[in-house]
């Protein structure tokens, strides 16, 4: 039996020209989403709302937000 290779993924975040963070590949910006899910919308409505951000994508920005809540905070608080 051969051990699978589990390689950590980086998270799915790039700065634009105008420095906001968006998702790669996409024009969503981190804002949008963290305000949509502020509102309460469940990570796959957001999917559904924003179908160029794949679901596993949205999973991977939230969980990096809540582990950098405050650096999160601050970069939304500049915006």
């Amino acid at each position: 039996m051969t051990a699978a290779a589990i390689e950590p993924e980086p998270v799915p975040l790039t700065r634009d020209a105008a420095g906001r963070l968006i998702v790669i590949g996409t024009r969503v910006p981190l804002d949008t989403l963290v305000a949509a899910f502020e509102r309460g919308d469940s990570p796959e409505a957001i999917h559904e709302s924003y179908p160029t951000v794949s679901l596993g994508d949205i999973y991977a920005i939230f969980t990096y937000c809540v582990r950098h809540r405050d650096d999160v905070n601050d970069y939304l608080a500049g915006r």
